[in-house]
């Protein structure tokens, strides 16, 4: 094969053995290998050469790998990246594929590995974000999603299959779940990736000045209206247009609403010409759209306009130890931030972020970490760095200590006798209730671990007392 077809790729690598052992890997493939040992020498090589895919160490004697990869990720039609470290965790994968790095490889790997790796990594292309990162239980990170829970594979599942439609997508969650991050990777999902994508939040804008930013408004049209305005409409056209909590619209302006999302066109304020559009709707609310219009709150003809593909996003407390690797993520990029050390949590600090039932989800969860970065150092996170409500939930034996848990026998008088007649044989759905109920008494309330140890998933744990817990009581 001619130089001239051969692909230009930089390894970044400051350990001259695993150059060599690199070079020897990639051999027989068609690339032209170019050597940096230093950050620098790599932002200097990427400044004066074009590259088709970057291998990249994350420790380097003078930064962090980390910086040159957000450098790239700003940057339009950047190669694309195969992040190769000997320190590898879910925390720094994440945060690689953030990033925008398309692989993510451990030390030591074999050559198969590393030239599968970057054969991918150029079949791929240049310019293209990679949006998910797998991992052998599925998808780790979806866009700026985190997490590997089944609730949070169905919020995956879901987008994706809904992207490539015109359709309206309604996003249903409690305060702080991401239902705006969900928006967000409906758009950048979606054909419409390229062009804008525009947020309105219903909730915090004055009734009066909602339509004139939802429609914009011509010269005059009233006071302190001193020129002509584009509204969010016209600047979404091609894109995608959010309307967050559009429960707390006012019903006049969900009139105006209904027939921009029937038609395609509007007037503004002050405005008697049509214009038209080309938008997709994407909706989100923390309130039950289905109540707010029995109450009267929400028309119902626009709700079923705009409720075409509902997308329920989880209360962190049900997603399991999804939480871990958020607050990983969180205290990875604060400690950066502040110029701190922390790398990881204690089991305790595990254990009470776990156990914490979280009302303000993600957005109290980023908060606590915040503050943790702020007000403290170490390398570990241990529990009096946690605020007081949290603290309290690392008291707890850790599981080791738990009867029943980790190998250790059940005393027999606590083993359940097998039924002898018909009628000892109970229910399933009241057996399955005891050994639910009994495993998380043994496990002191930690649903993640009793979920753990009874092989469901933490999300199947709750959504089962919720069952519960609305029906009746029933006689024994």
């Amino acid at each position: 094969m001619s130089d001239i077809d051969r692909q230009p790729v930089l390894l970044v690598e400051d350990s001259p053995s695993l150059v060599r052992a690199y070079e020897l890997y990639l051999a027989d493939e068609p690339y032209d290998l170019t050597i940096a040992e230093t950050g620098q020498a790599a932002l200097d090589a990427l400044a004066s050469h074009e590259f088709e895919a970057v291998l990249l160490d994350l420790r380097l004697p003078d930064m962090d790998g980390m910086d040159i990869l957000e450098r790239l990720h700003t940057q339009s039609n950047a190669p694309r990246v195969v992040v190769i470290t000997a320190h590898g965790s879910i925390n720094a994968a994440v945060d690689a594929m953030r990033l925008g790095a398309f692989d993510f490889l451990v030390k030591p790997f074999n050559s198969e590995k590393l030239v599968s790796a970057l054969r991918s990594a150029l079949k791929a292309g240049r310019s293209q974000t990679l949006s998910v990162a797998e991992t052998e239980s599925g998808s780790a990170q979806f866009h700026s999603f985190i997490g590997q829970s089944p609730t949070m594979q169905q919020v995956y599942k879901t987008i994706r299959m809904a992207a490539s439609s015109k359709a309206t997508v309604f996003v249903v969650g409690e305060s702080g779940t991401g239902k705006e991050l969900a928006a967000e990777a409906v758009h950048a999902s979606s054909p419409r990736a390229k062009g804008p994508m525009v947020a309105i939040n219903c909730a915090a804008i004055p009734k009066g000045l909602i339509e004139s930013e939802i429609f914009g408004h011509v010269r005059g049209a009233f006071t302190g209206a001193v020129q002509d305005r584009e509204g969010a409409a016209a600047r979404a056209h091609g894109g995608t247009l959010f309307l967050d909590e559009i429960c707390e619209m006012d019903l006049d302006l969900q009139t105006k609403l209904l027939r921009f999302v029937q038609t395609g066109t509007f007037e503004r304020v002050g405005d008697s010409r049509s214009r038209n559009v080309d938008v997709r709707f994407v909706c989100a609310t923390n309130k039950d759209p289905m109540q707010a219009v029995q109450d009267g709150r929400f028309r119902e003809d626009l709700f079923y306009r705009l409720h075409v593909i509902p997308v329920q996003m989880p209360p962190l407390r049900n997603r399991g130890e999804d939480i871990l690797m958020v607050a990983e993520r969180f205290l990875n990029q604060y400690a950066r931030e502040e110029k701190k050390d922390f790398k990881s949590f204690s089991t305790d600090a595990r254990h009470a972020l776990l156990n914490y039932r979280w009302p303000g989800n993600i957005r109290e969860l980023q908060n606590v970490i915040r503050s943790i970065t702020v007000l403290y150092d170490g390398q570990t996170v241990t529990p009096d760095m946690l605020p007081p409500n949290l603290a309290i939930t690392s008291v707890a034996a850790p599981p080791e200590a738990l009867p029943g848990v980790s190998g250790q026998a059940l005393p027999a008088s606590e083993i359940p006798a097998r039924p002898k007649t018909e009628s000892d044989i109970r229910p399933l759905e009241d057996v399955e209730r005891e050994a639910i109920e009994e495993a998380i008494d043994i496990c002191r309330g930690n649903i993640a671990r009793a979920a753990s140890l009874l092989g469901v998933s933490p999300s199947t744990i709750y959504r089962k007392k919720q069952g519960w817990d609305e029906q009746p009581e029933r006689a024994v």
